[in-house]
């Protein structure tokens, strides 16, 4: 799945209001934090994931990792956060549009 730069931006204005899900530290990103991600993911489709400085891994890195693994967009890592996007599969429950 692909965005656009307009669509990135819309995602990031919505995902300025929210707080962060998860927070990620030494241990890194383990399989239930995956699965826990993945299914706050289907219900959310924008969350927001706090790094923190105790993990040694790149943001980014991590970031890339979890869109692989979760199936999901990489909106931006800024800071120590990382913003996740993915559609709802049944259409009927999309909280977010991009057109």
């Amino acid at each position: 799945m692909i965005i656009t730069s307009k669509q990135r931006s819309r995602l990031k204005g919505l995902a300025m209001s929210l707080d962060p899900v998860f927070q990620i530290g030494k241990d890194s990103i383990s399989p239930e934090l995956t699965q826990g991600i993945r299914e706050v993911l289907e219900k959310r489709e924008l969350i927001k994931i706090h790094v923190l400085k105790n993990c040694d891994d790149d943001k980014k890195e991590l970031a890339q990792t979890l869109a692989e693994r979760t199936g999901s967009i990489v909106v931006q890592v800024i800071g120590s956060m990382i913003v996740l996007f993915k559609y709802q599969n049944d259409s009927d429950k999309r909280k977010i549009e991009l057109d």
